[in-house]
C-alpha cells in the first residue's frame, strides 16, 4: 500500500493481557502485591545501606545501585501494566511509547554494567585481598557507578533517536503490556534497517561485554578459591559470591530468553510471561536473595526490628 494513502499513527493500542474475565481482579491484586513488595524491598536496601555504617563497603554500595535500577525499571513498567489488567487495553501516544522504551532501557543497561562492577569487586576482594583497599577506594567506586549509569543513558539514546524518525501508518496495535522495540519495528511503515543496525551495534556489546567480563573474573575467582587450603576458607570466600552469581544467572537467563533466543510461532504469551518475570518477579527476588543469604544484611535488619519493637512497646 502506498504510504501517501495511509494515515500516520499518533497513538498505539496496547492489548496487555487481553480479556481476563473473572480473573482480572485476582491477577491485578496478585501483581500489585508483588510490585509493592519489590518496591519496598529495593527501597529498604537503598536506605539500609545508606544509614548502616557496617554496610558502607563497595559490595553493598553497588548493591544499593542495583536496587535503585530495579526501582526505576519497575516504576516505569508495572503501573501501566496494572492499569491494562484492569481496563483490558490502553492507549499511549507515539512519543510516550518511545519514551517508555528509552526509560526502561536506561536501568536495564546500567544493571548489566553494575553486575560487572560487582564481579570486579569480588575479584579484587578474593584474588587481590592485600591490594583491595587501594583498588576499591570510594573515589573508584563513584567512578565505576557513574560510568555504569552514564552508559545506561548514552547507549539507548542513539536507538531512541533513530526510532523517533520512524513513521507508523494505519496498524497501531501492540500485543504486549509495554512498548518494546520489536513490536515498534513491526508496526513501522518506513525503512527500519538503520534502527536495526544501530540496535545490533548497541545491544550486543551491552549484553555480551559485561557478561564476558563477569565470566572471566569468575574463572579467576574460582581458581583462587580452589587454591585456598582450608574448606572453611573456601566456603567463606564462595559465600560472598553466591548471591551475585544467582542474580547474574537469573538476570541474563531471563534477558536472553526474551531478546536473544529467536522467537517461535505462537510465542506471544510465552514472551509476556517471561516479561512479567523480568519486570515484576526478578526485582522482588534480588534484594531477598542478598538479605536471606548474607549475614551482614540480616544483622542490621534484626537490630532495626528490635528497635521498632521497643519503640512500639514504649
Amino acid at each position: 500500500m502506498d504510504q501517501k494513502n495511509q494515515s500516520l499513527v499518533t497513538e498505539f493500542l496496547l492489548l496487555g493481557f487481553g480479556n481476563l474475565h473473572n480473573l482480572r481482579i485476582v491477577i491485578f491484586t496478585f501483581f500489585l502485591i508483588i510490585h509493592i513488595m519489590a518496591l519496598t524491598s529495593n527501597i529498604f536496601v537503598v536506605v539500609l545501606v545508606g544509614v548502616t555504617q557496617s554496610l558502607h563497603s563497595p559490595m553493598y554500595f553497588f548493591l544499593s545501585q542495583l536496587s535503585l535500577s530495579e526501582i526505576l525499571f519497575t516504576s516505569n513498567i508495572v503501573p501501566n501494566m496494572l492499569w491494562l489488567i484492569l481496563v483490558g487495553e490502553g492507549r499511549l501516544s507515539v512519543s510516550r511509547c518511545l519514551s517508555q522504551f528509552y526509560l526502561l532501557s536506561v536501568p536495564s543497561i546500567a544493571q548489566c554494567f553494575l553486575l560487572a562492577a560487582m564481579s570486579f569487586d569480588r575479584y579484587a576482594a578474593i584474588c587481590r585481598p592485600l591490594h583491595y583497599a587501594t583498588i576499591m577506594t570510594f573515589s573508584h567506586q563513584l567512578q565505576m557507578v557513574t560510568s555504569c549509569w552514564s552508559l545506561g543513558f548514552i547507549f539507548p539514546l542513539s536507538v531512541y533517536i533513530f526510532l523517533s524518525k520512524l513513521e507508523f501508518c494505519s496498524y497501531n496495535t501492540i500485543n504486549h503490556f509495554f512498548c518494546d522495540i520489536a513490536p515498534l519495528l513491526r508496526l513501522s511503515c518506513s525503512s527500519t534497517s538503520s534502527v536495526e543496525l544501530v540496535t545490533a551495534l548497541v545491544s550486543y556489546p551491552v549484553l555480551l561485554t559485561p557478561f564476558m567480563f563477569i565470566l572471566v573474573t569468575y574463572i579467576s575467582i574460582i581458581r583462587t578459591i580452589l587454591n585456598i587450603p582450608s574448606s572453611t576458607g573456601r566456603h567463606k570466600a564462595f559465600s560472598t559470591c553466591s548471591s551475585h552469581l544467582i542474580i547474574v544467572c537469573t538476570y541474563y537467563g531471563t534477558l536472553s530468553s526474551i531478546y536473544i533466543v529467536p522467537p517461535r510461532e505462537n510465542s506471544i504469551n510465552l514472551n509476556k510471561g517471561l516479561s512479567v518475570l523480568y519486570t515484576l518477579v526478578t526485582p522482588m527476588f534480588n534484594p531477598l536473595i542478598y538479605s536471606l543469604r548474607n549475614q551482614d544484611i540480616r544483622r542490621p535488619i534484626r537490630k532495626y526490628v528490635q528497635i521498632l519493637r521497643l519503640w512500639h512497646k514504649s
